[in-house]
């Protein structure tokens, strides 16, 4: 009879095969266990990974969070339009399409014979006039003189008439003398009142010179701006556009020779009225314009239009009559540039503000 006990019966078990448990022997370890024990390094790099998008994803909310953007924006600039201010011919056009300028370069040429001639006429003007007034200055002094020297004749006659007088009273002289002498009294007394009137007269004629000067420096002034008219200069730095100028043609008063977009522009986005909440001027924003994809420009709120952009259209909207449909409205949002752009950008350019809202 075989004593061996079951351990040693299971020693004796063939290679290969596994030896069976014995009845009532509980296993130590669950399968699942073994396999987790196996697969460590697996789940720890599933965790940490977990545990990565997790924080990423906390980390996207509150910095996206607090922002507020749209893609109804666009470039802005206050463009002008180059006209002529006088009427001329166009002799030289330096410029061509799309050239950057500084400010004061030289866009138009006029032709200016006409208001060099008109500017050397009024300077003439000027000078035939100050010439008159000097010549009624001294017909003033000489006036005076003449009114002085009457003045003294007079004295002289009074005396004589006094003293004659006297002497026809004491019988020292016949009467016809003394009346002599009062006819001359009367004859100086008539050039005095002339010499005066003479005075008078030429004095006045000096306001009269006076006020043509005036009128002839005023028609200078205006020869000299219609002859600086005649070089059609840049109003700022910028770009021209829409060139139509062109050398031989005949400019008119008020006729647009060219656009001229200025380098300073900023952006003007459309948000609705419900993402300006705590949209506040100073606010920081980040700038991309699809012209140049993968570009971020800085900027911050400049300021928000006090009203929605269909309150100030040409035909503004009337909700008073008719039936009534609630429209979410777009407020412009003015957004400026911290730096100037270091890419050229013009009006209507399309981009997309996000602000960060505080």
């Amino acid at each position: 009879m075989d004593q061996r006990t079951d351990n040693e019966r299971r020693q004796d078990t063939p290679p290969g095969r596994e030896a069976k448990s014995a009845i009532g022997e509980t296993r130590s370890t669950h399968p699942w266990l073994v396999r987790l024990r196996q697969r460590r390094r697996m789940v720890l790099l599933v965790t940490a990974l977990l545990i990565v998008a997790l924080v990423g994803l906390v980390v996207w909310w509150i910095n996206t969070s607090g922002y507020e953007s749209t893609d109804d924006a666009f470039i802005d600039a206050r463009t002008v339009s180059i006209s002529s201010q006088i009427n001329a011919v166009i002799v030289d056009v330096p410029v061509t399409d799309n050239q950057p300028v500084e400010a004061g370069a030289v866009l138009v040429r006029l032709d200016d014979r006409d208001y060099k001639a008109q500017l050397d006429q009024s300077k003439a003007n000027i000078v035939n006039i100050d010439a008159q007034i000097a010549a009624q200055q001294a017909r003033i002094e000489q006036a005076e003189k003449q009114a002085a020297e009457s003045q003294a004749n007079l004295t002289f006659a009074q005396q004589q008439e006094r003293r004659y007088t006297d002497l026809v009273s004491k019988g020292a002289v016949t009467v016809e003398q003394a009346q002599q002498y009062a006819s001359g009294l009367r004859q100086a007394q008539a050039n005095f009142s002339a010499a005066e009137r003479n005075v008078v007269v030429t004095q006045k004629q000096l306001p009269v010179l006076q006020a043509q000067r005036q009128q002839a420096v005023a028609q200078l002034e205006i020869a000299e701006a219609n002859f600086s008219r005649t070089l059609v200069t840049a109003p700022e730095a910028g770009r021209v556009t829409r060139l139509t100028a062109a050398r031989g043609n005949y400019a008119s008063v008020g006729q647009a020779l060219m656009m001229f977009v200025p380098q300073t522009v900023w952006v003007t986005a459309n948000f609705k009225e419900t993402q300006l909440q705590s949209v506040r001027p100073g606010d920081p924003v980040e700038i991309t314009v699809d012209a140049y994809p993968g570009r971020k420009f800085k900027g911050h709120v400049d300021s928000i239009q006090a009203g929605s952009g269909t309150a100030f259209s040409l035909l503004p909207a009337e909700n008073a009559t008719g039936n009534y449909v609630k429209i979410v409205q777009r407020v412009p949002v003015k957004i400026v540039f911290d730096r100037p752009p270091d890419v050229p950008l013009g009006p209507g350019m399309s981009a997309v503000p996000s602000v960060k809202a505080r």
